[in-house]
């Protein structure tokens, strides 16, 4: 593995234990200052802290399908790592990097949830709109997804992913 390539890998590895810490510790601080306690504002009529337990996923969908989800992540995780460990290291790939490392720090942050409480502690909630109350790894996968979603439509092209492919190259082709 070539050393841009490893210093790459490294430093996903400390992004996303800095990123699952941030959204663990958050968590721990919704429990310890909102379980059983009214709503907080921070912008009146805006947006609020309020515990939630969700045992679902997006929106409560899927309520109380704890294997489902935990399969479901393993194998995003697994996917993620994959592509990871596939990159070449190459600056251009950095954005690219940075957004699966989010993904997967958010796709950790509630697999913990689940495995240690049978629920995701949510506790952000913009009430101007009404929106599903949500916590700081849903943010990671929701920021990180509409940045690859820019980055596959706008950015690369289908010949910067010709890494991930499963097709071998004919003896000819090697170079």
């Amino acid at each position: 593995m070539r050393k841009r390539k490893r210093i790459a890998i490294f430093i996903d590895m400390i992004a996303l234990i800095l990123l699952v810490a941030i959204d663990q510790i958050t968590k721990y601080y919704a429990v310890i200052e909102l379980k059983g306690k009214p709503a907080v504002p921070i912008i009146e009529g805006v947006l609020e802290f309020n515990y939630l337990e969700n045992r679902g996923a997006a929106f409560g969908l899927l309520q109380n399908q704890k294997f489902f989800f935990l399969f479901v992540g393993i194998v995003i995780l697994g996917v993620i790592l994959f592509v990871l460990f596939k990159i070449p290291g190459k600056k251009r790939y950095d954005g690219l990097h940075i957004l699966l490392v989010m993904i997967a720090g958010g796709a950790i942050g509630n697999m913990i949830d689940r495995i240690r409480l049978d629920y995701v502690v949510d506790f952000i909630s913009f009430v101007l709109i009404n929106f599903p109350i949500f916590n700081v790894a849903d943010m990671y996968v929701t920021i990180s997804m509409a940045g690859l979603f820019v980055l596959i439509l706008f950015v690369y092209k289908e010949d910067d992913f010709s890494f991930l492919s499963f097709k071998q190259k004919k003896y000819r082709e090697i170079k």
